[in-house]
C-alpha cells in the first residue's frame, strides 16, 4: 500500500508442549538460526531469539498486513516441521498451542534484547511459569491459570 509506514516490533513468548526441555544448549543455537531464518523469510525482521530449556523469545518487526497470530503460526509450524527433519530423534518434539505476544517500543529494544540474550543466567534463579506471569502482569493482561499451560 502506498504511503504506509510502520514500526511493529514484538516480543512473542511461546514453549514447548507440555513445557518439555527439548531446547538443551547443544542445539539452542541451531534453533534460534532456524526461527531467524524463518522470519526472514515471512518478511519479518528477526531482532533477537533466544530462550530456554522449554521455551523461546522472539523479538521480531513485521509488516503492518501481517497479524501477530499469522506471524506465530509461521515461526511455531515451519520451525516444528524443521527440527523434525534436522533433529530425527526429536519425533515427539511439539510446541504449546498458545503463545504471549507484547508490543514493544522502539526505544526499548535494546533492553528487551539483552534480556533474550540473558535467558540462561535469568533462569538460574527464575522459572518459565513465573517469567510468563510477571509479563502478563506486567502488560495488564488477565489470565486465568487453569488455561495457560494447557
Amino acid at each position: 500500500m502506498a504511503n504506509t509506514y510502520s514500526a511493529l516490533y514484538c516480543h512473542i513468548v511461546f514453549s514447548t508442549k507440555n513445557r518439555e526441555h527439548w531446547l538443551q544448549p547443544e542445539i539452542e543455537e541451531r534453533t534460534w538460526e532456524v526461527l531467524g531464518g524463518i522470519a526472514r523469510d515471512y518478511r519479518m525482521t528477526p531482532i533477537q531469539i533466544g530462550g530456554f530449556d522449554e521455551h523461546v523469545h522472539a523479538l521480531v518487526s513485521f509488516p503492518p498486513a501481517m497479524a501477530v497470530s499469522k506471524a506465530v503460526q509461521y515461526l511455531k509450524g515451519v520451525s516444528s516441521k524443521l527440527i523434525h527433519e534436522k533433529f530425527p530423534h526429536f519425533k515427539a518434539f511439539a510446541w504449546q498451542d498458545g503463545y504471549g505476544a507484547f508490543s514493544v517500543s522502539k526505544s526499548q529494544i535494546p533492553t528487551v534484547a539483552d534480556y533474550i540474550r540473558g535467558q540462561r543466567a535469568h533462569h538460574a534463579t527464575v522459572g518459565f511459569q513465573e517469567e510468563l506471569r510477571a509479563m502478563l502482569r506486567k502488560n495488564e493482561i488477565e489470565f486465568d491459570e487453569r488455561y495457560v499451560w494447557g
